[in-house]
């Protein structure tokens, strides 16, 4: 069988929830700071081929290629192995829902993967992004002009263009289409399966404008280390309160409680050895 059944993916996610939840506090930080850098692979790659495309001439299409290439970085959290905060406010609430964890595992284990993911972006902002060049800084000349122009649009976009409450919404949707993105990359049981599941939920994300939390601990920062005026570390943090909540929100009720609902509420449960026999999935 090529692929898992969605009953069958339910009770995947759940082990892999619990797996996360039961990792020692070393290795989820460090596994965090594994995603939050690959997520930033990702944001550097998006800006690099969207940059330059000027949208009157090109339209929309560059928020499309920023979404393809974006797709990048959960593309590696989930194949290469790591914590996105993410993909486990949908897999380890849903670790609670099940009765294998308490909410005071859920809240331990997604406090330090957001710790975690945080160094991983800031990590990739200052050192990858910004003092290598690859984004320029105020003034910059050439295609790093270019990549500083394209991230100054991301930036400013995500941190003053829009209400509090436009962006908690963004931020619902965005993690709604994300957690589906891992639950369908749990359903495929090959590599290549995994990534078309991850594609299309993840450029469709980003195409539309929505706002990711982790992403914007890389795309804020490496605004601010860049130089681009008209944003505050006060911006910054506000985005990312909104963000994160409404990520939450989109993750638990609108993916977690639903295929619960659907497919675990009335389920017995499996015996407790079975739980730990799991893969590792963001």
């Amino acid at each position: 069988m090529s692929a898992r059944e969605p009953a069958e993916t339910a009770e995947v996610a759940v082990k892999a929830g619990v797996k996360k939840a039961r990792r020692t506090w070393d290795q989820v930080l460090v596994s965090s700071f594994l995603a939050g850098a690959y997520i930033a692979f990702g944001g550097m790659v998006a800006i690099t081929v969207s940059s330059g495309l000027d949208p009157g001439t090109w339209g929309t299409l560059p928020t499309l290629f920023t979404g393809a290439a974006f797709t990048l970085g959960l593309v590696l959290v989930v194949i290469a192995g790591s914590d996105l905060a993410t993909g486990n406010m949908m897999l380890v609430p849903l670790g609670a829902m099940r009765g294998k964890l308490s909410p005071g595992d859920v809240v331990r284990n997604l406090t330090l993967v957001l710790l975690g993911n945080l160094l991983g972006a800031l990590f990739v902002a200052f050192f990858l992004a910004v003092q290598t060049g690859v984004i320029g800084g105020t003034g910059a000349e050439g295609s790093a002009a270019l990549t500083h122009a394209r991230l100054e649009q991301i930036a400013l976009d995500k941190a003053t263009a829009h209400s509090a409450w436009q962006t908690f919404l963004r931020a619902v949707g965005c993690n709604w289409l994300v957690c589906l993105a891992v639950w369908m990359s749990l359903a495929a049981t090959s590599v290549s399966g995994k990534i078309l599941a991850i594609f299309f939920p993840i450029m469709a994300f980003v195409a539309m404008g929505f706002d990711h939390v982790v992403a914007n601990m890389f795309f804020l920062p490496a605004a601010i280390f860049a130089g681009v005026s008209g944003l505050s570390w006060g911006d910054v943090l506000l985005n990312w309160l909104l963000a994160g909540t409404g990520n939450l929100v989109g993750a638990v009720v609108f993916v977690s409680t639903s295929y619960w609902y659907l497919f675990l509420k009335d389920t017995p449960e499996e015996p407790a050895e079975e739980s730990a026999k799991v893969g590792e999935h963001a």
